[in-house]
């Protein structure tokens, strides 16, 4: 992902913008695509600031609290799948996708490995 331009680019282009250069002009001048600096006068009258947005961050898991501890129990319960899990989840009201289930079931370290195939129980 590439980085947002500067505040230095961003103020001199609103600069330029109140002085009553047209958005064509400016873009030209300064190298940037027309709707840069619409999307930043935008932002300026909104926020107070033609700062760039937060890049990124923190999206907190889906699987946690409540949902998390049942999750917990059902799996000491007996054995299961992912795609199972996903589907109880789902009749429960939790959206969610294999992955995050198998995510969650790794973090906790509550995954079960089977043996390498044709060996048997008591083989070691």
């Amino acid at each position: 992902m590439t980085a947002p331009y500067s505040m230095d680019l961003r103020e001199r282009a609103l600069a330029r913008k109140a002085a009553g250069e047209t958005h064509r002009q400016i873009a030209e001048a300064l190298r940037i695509a027309p709707s840069c600096l619409s999307k930043w006068s935008r932002r300026a009258r909104e926020t107070g600031s033609a700062g760039p947005a937060q890049v990124g961050g923190y999206k907190p898991r889906t699987l946690s609290g409540e949902i998390a501890e049942w999750l917990r129990q059902r799996i000491k319960a007996g054995p299961f799948t992912l795609r199972g899990l996903t589907a109880e989840l789902a009749e429960q009201g939790v959206k969610t996708q294999p992955r995050a289930v198998w995510v969650f079931v790794h973090d906790e370290g509550l995954s079960f490995k089977k043996g390498p195939a044709g060996r048997g129980a008591d083989a070691a």
